[in-house]
């Protein structure tokens, strides 16, 4: 369980204390958090090769549909919106949870390969 709650707080994998990303980004600027090379405590490295986050990209896709799912049983089931207003917080959703999305798909990359 403390595996899970690592890789959800992007803590590194092999000492549990130095951060993947530098920083969390900036939705409204558009800007992706950026990612250490290596960690800042133990000098683990974070991409074994070039290419590795490639695959991280189906995390991300799989975090997105959850997501989607999600909102539209919540939106259109519980709370009965018609199927335009939940399709338009569904792309609000998206876009607001996309860096999350990032940080998250990468983390979780890492601790499945570590």
């Amino acid at each position: 369980m403390s595996k899970v709650i690592d890789a959800l707080n992007c803590k590194c994998p092999n000492c549990k204390k130095g951060k993947i990303f530098i920083n969390g980004g900036n939705l409204l600027l558009l800007k992706i958090p950026k990612m250490n090379d290596r960690c800042p405590e133990c000098d683990y490295k974070f991409e074994r090769e070039t290419g590795f986050f490639v695959g991280a990209m189906f995390v991300s896709y799989a975090l997105a549909v959850a997501q989607m799912i999600t909102s539209l049983v919540v939106f259109w089931y519980f709370i009965d919106l018609s199927p335009l207003s939940v399709f338009a917080i569904i792309c609000v959703m998206s876009f607001l949870l996309s860096t999350i999305n990032y940080k998250l798909s990468r983390s979780i990359w890492i601790y499945l390969f570590y």
